[in-house]
């Protein structure tokens, strides 16, 4: 038993050289760590906590009332058709802007004249000033001179009207994230080996076959990727309802999302007890989505 404990002791002592090792690899990480703690553990600590209180002016003064908040934000029929308004949104801009996605990488990932300048042009919503992107589509969308209207030689109130504004909402998010699921497609698609295209050509399989039956399967990982970042997007979105509907527009209650409920509460009216309220409740339903999503990934998901 003596001898045993003598060589666990000796196994277990570090040599200098990894003393010094395991240091400097701490020195290294610390301002990763720093980060994390004082940008994202501490605000969620403090936005549970909040959630729990009262807020008082200038976040002092809170007085904690427990579940009151999330009490009263179960029966605020503000809320949840703030989320519906969220998950129809996600609904329509992530699937869509994905499938555009997928068939341009493809169209772009052939040889082709001017292949660099065509990235560059499906890129550029991303490098682009949200300000100047809600600029130009509220005058796409403008009822009386809008470009969109013009052309179809119609009088549609495209961001006026609660029925549609939603929808004009998600084009332009589908718009926007095209781009930068594009690039991520593309680097997937230069992962695939040439070998199975050449010799299912060879066999006689036709593009359309290739796509679904190589193309698709080995892209999935990537595909996975993107529905998860997209997903997290879309139920954050904020920006451009911020930016393309105004206060007095008559579709807000019909198009706002939850990220828009939030900041009206904890930053107009100052209820930032009500807000993070609402905050963890968006928070709570992106972490099941992706436990969701991370479960059914496994029986779509291929890796090489």
């Amino acid at each position: 038993m003596a001898e045993k404990a003598v060589a666990a002791k000796t196994k277990t002592k570090m040599t200098t050289w990894e003393k010094n090792s395991l240091k400097w690899g701490w020195l290294f990480i610390a301002p990763t760590i720093l980060g994390l703690i004082i940008l994202n553990i501490y605000p969620l600590i403090m936005t549970i906590y909040q959630s729990l209180c009262k807020t008082g002016d200038f976040g002092k003064g809170n007085k904690f009332i427990g579940f009151a908040n999330y009490a009263k934000m179960f029966q605020d029929t503000e809320v949840w058709q703030s989320l519906w308004n969220t998950f129809k949104y996600a609904l329509f801009e992530v699937p869509v802007s994905i499938a555009i996605a997928v068939v341009v990488a493809v169209l772009l990932n052939r040889k082709m004249k001017g292949r660099a300048a065509y990235r560059a042009i499906f890129f550029l919503p991303m490098v682009s000033a949200p300000a100047a992107v809600a600029m130009i589509w509220r005058w796409l969308y403008n009822s009386q001179y809008g470009l969109i209207n013009h052309i179809f030689h119609t009088d549609t109130q495209w961001i006026s009207d609660p029925n549609i504004a939603w929808l004009s909402i998600a084009i332009i998010g589908v718009w926007s994230a095209l781009g930068y699921n594009v690039v991520l497609f593309l680097s997937g698609l230069q992962e695939i080996p040439k070998d199975y295209y050449e010799a299912s050509s060879i066999d006689g399989a036709t593009g359309v076959k290739q796509f679904f039956s190589i193309t698709l399967p080995l892209l999935s990982p990537t595909i996975f990727f993107v529905v998860i970042t997209s997903i997290i997007g879309a139920l954050q979105v904020f920006d451009l309802i911020f930016m393309v509907m105004d206060n007095s527009n008559p579709a807000l209650p019909k198009t706002q999302s939850i990220i828009y409920l939030f900041y009206r509460y904890s930053f107009t009216q100052g209820n930032k007890g009500y807000g993070s309220a609402i905050a963890i409740l968006l928070l709570i339903i992106i972490l099941i989505i992706t436990m969701i999503q991370m479960k059914l990934q496994k029986k779509w998901v291929f890796y090489n």
